[in-house]
């Protein structure tokens, strides 16, 4: 073989005899590196919102249902949402078969407390027209006993004493039946008042009940943009949809000058959320706008939401800027700052490694690694701040070097582990 051949092939097998030496086990021994970071280091919890107003005026629809024992109204006709509409608009129709025949059960009792008045009104007619007959009939007899008092005086003693006692039967039987006639007018008034009671609560019953129909045909209370409130399962009221009679509210009338982004923050993030703390918000229909608001209020109880395996919070973020392209029920990106520092060095918090609740980081020192114990701060999802042990120029290992029989710790003075 020709010598200029013996340079080229030399070369091959000195890279192949290197490779099977040093890479031959593959990328397992890649070993990743990555150095601290300085600048803004900041703190967040990032949510998914929905907009709504801030203020809105309801557009209710009966509020006496549970009175006249209806619970629940069935929507049969709406106009589409987002509908601009004025005072007086026609905004619902609810289904009137069930307070028609509430009506019609209480023309009936209205009949009958109508029928008992004029029965009781007659009957007491009848008593006392028979009880004045008798008073009359009474006193014609009182007449009777004083006229044979009169001609017994020409009788024997005993005959005037029997027409005397006789006299005085038919006075006193007089009186009586005169205190029982004031006593019958007295029931008779009673009698008279309680169902003419009976009459006008049932009276009052019907006009209840229509001056709530009155009420199933649903009109806008002011001018503004037709949005429907949701349901216990979080979907939009639709035609066929029941509303309470406990809260029988339809649709709001949004005012949009002040807009919110309703959001909800799991179990542990909620901790860190806070009111007052600013929040950047953007908006998934208008990619490029970027808003501001901060969080304003922040729930007490926790809720289970579809879609969530643990229990969320709601959090309202009231937004600062007055924007007419915002609309309820836009989808928001919330991003809540919880901290901030303007100037900090931080790791990818897969750097760092815990033993004897003392943080390492493994770091090259010449040829080799070492273990060096780092004093942490803020952290957040992927970084943390460390404020001792690192320098910028420092390289440092994202995972657990493959040997690390013997090595070195290098710990932080005491001065400066114990701030």
């Amino acid at each position: 073989m020709k010598k200029k051949y013996w340079i080229p092939i030399s070369a091959v097998a000195l890279l192949l005899l290197s490779w099977m030496l040093l890479g031959g086990e593959g990328e397992d021994s890649v070993v990743l590196t990555t150095t601290p970071k300085s600048g803004e280091f900041v703190v967040d919890v990032t949510t998914t919102g929905e907009l709504r107003a801030k203020n809105s005026v309801e557009i209710r629809g009966p509020q006496g249902g549970r009175d006249v024992r209806l619970f629940n109204l069935t929507i049969q006709r709406l106009i589409p949402e987002g509908t601009i509409v004025e005072k007086g608009d026609f905004v619902a129709e609810l289904d009137r078969s069930e307070i028609t025949g509430r009506l019609q059960d209480a023309m009936l009792e209205l009949q009958q407390a109508q029928s008992q008045v004029t029965q009781v009104s007659l009957d007491s007619t009848l008593t006392l027209s028979q009880a004045r007959d008798n008073l009359i009939n009474l006193e014609y007899a009182v007449e009777e006993r004083q006229i044979a008092v009169d001609q017994s005086k020409y009788e024997s003693p005993a005959v005037q004493r029997q027409a005397e006692i006789d006299l005085d039967k038919a006075r006193r039987q007089l009186e009586q039946e005169k205190k029982n006639y004031v006593t019958k007018v007295k029931q008779a008034e009673a009698q008279m008042s309680e169902v003419e009671a009976d009459l006008q609560e049932e009276q009052n019953e019907v006009d209840k009940i229509r001056e709530l129909m009155t009420e199933f045909t649903v009109r806008a209370p002011a001018n503004g943009m037709i949005i429907y409130r949701r349901t216990g399962n979080g979907s939009k009221i639709t035609e066929g949809s029941e509303i309470s009679a406990w809260n029988p509210t339809v649709a709001e009338l949004p005012d949009f000058s002040v807009m919110e982004s309703v959001t909800y923050v799991n179990e542990v993030d909620v901790q860190k959320v806070q009111t007052g703390q600013n929040v950047i918000v953007g908006l998934d229909a208008i990619q490029d706008k970027t808003l501001t608001g901060n969080v304003t209020s922040v729930a007490n109880i926790g809720e289970q939401r579809s879609g969530s395996n643990s229990k969320v919070y709601e959090v309202v973020v009231e937004i600062s800027e007055t924007d007419s392209t915002l609309r309820p029920a836009m989808t928001t990106s919330n991003r809540i700052i919880v901290d901030r520092l303007d100037d900090a060095m931080f790791v990818p918090l897969e750097t760092i490694h815990v033993q004897d609740s003392t943080s390492f980081v493994f770091k090259q020192s010449g040829l080799s690694a070492v273990m060096q114990e780092v004093d942490l701060g803020l952290m957040n999802e992927n970084e943390v701040v460390v404020h001792r042990g690192l320098n910028l120029d420092d390289i440092i290992y994202l995972s657990v070097p493959d040997d690390t029989s013997g090595i070195d710790k290098v710990y932080l003075e005491e001065a400066i582990t114990s701030n």
